[in-house]
């Protein structure tokens, strides 16, 4: 294959998480770009319905589907779509994801159990469904778990105070792993990304408080910026990264270096 080869999806079928806005959005566009005939899940149709538009705005074909990743009906139910219409499953980007903030003293096991269910519950039974299909259909695949650089190594209280959320994280990384191992003799391989700090719809009310706290401590001195996690997304669900499984990327900007 030509590098270019390499990286071209233009037969797979892509089903992304969380992907109505944000970073989720990103990554659905550059494996649409990239060829992906995409489906993209969100809980809330308003912005669900708007994201498929822009999709298809740009020439990538889309179905929206509305999905609460942490129920095992609607996340099976997700993957049975992706195949009625398209007809295969052969990536998956597990990116939905919520956070809630505050001292580990005032945590409540509500609020942590709200967390772990979407974070690392809603991974698991997503990878689940889709591990089944690409068994199934015995072509293999890719799935790809978005993580954080909070799953990877603690943060400061005035960087970030969530410590659901860095515990769910780094869940995520240990099913990653044990996942990429169990399932490597079926062709699946299973790696995550571990973005740094972005500017997105979850992060916004913090990065106005934190952003130069964060930027001192990134080697590269900034967050990041749009258009940087599209280009890893594509390299983990592409022939590019054949040889590549049950590992973490951080897109950080040196963060965790």
């Amino acid at each position: 294959m030509s590098v270019k080869d390499l990286f071209d999806l233009s037969s797979k079928v892509a089903l992304v998480t969380g992907g109505s806005r944000g970073l989720g959005l990103e990554m659905a566009t550059a494996l649409g770009e990239a060829g992906a005939r995409l489906v993209i899940t969100a809980r809330r149709e308003q912005w669900l319905t708007a994201a498929e538009q822009e999709l298809r705005t740009k020439g990538i074909d889309c179905l929206a589907v509305a999905c609460d990743v942490a129920d095992p009906a609607q996340a099976s139910a997700s993957v049975s779509a992706a195949v009625g219409r398209f007809g295969r499953l052969d990536i998956l980007i597990n990116n939905a994801g919520i956070s809630w903030g505050g001292p580990i003293e005032t945590m409540t096991v509500e609020k942590w159990r709200q967390v772990f269910d979407t974070n690392a519950t809603g991974c698991f039974l997503m990878s689940q469904a889709a591990g089944r299909e690409m068994q199934r259909a015995g072509r293999g695949g890719s799935i790809i778990n978005i993580t954080s650089v909070a799953g990877i190594s603690g943060l400061e209280a005035d960087v970030l105070d969530a410590v659901g959320y860095s515990a769910s994280k780094g869940a995520v990384i240990a099913l990653t792993r044990d996942l990429a191992v169990k399932w490597a003799k079926h062709g699946i391989r299973v790696n995550a990304i571990a973005p740094g700090f972005f500017d997105t719809r979850l992060s916004h009310a913090l990065l106005e408080k934190t952003q130069s706290r964060v930027e001192k401590t990134t080697p590269m001195g900034r967050i990041g910026e749009p258009g940087e996690l599209g280009g890893a997304a594509v390299f983990l669900a592409s022939a590019a990264s054949s040889y590549v499984t049950g590992q973490v990327l951080a897109v950080d900007g040196g963060m965790t270096a």
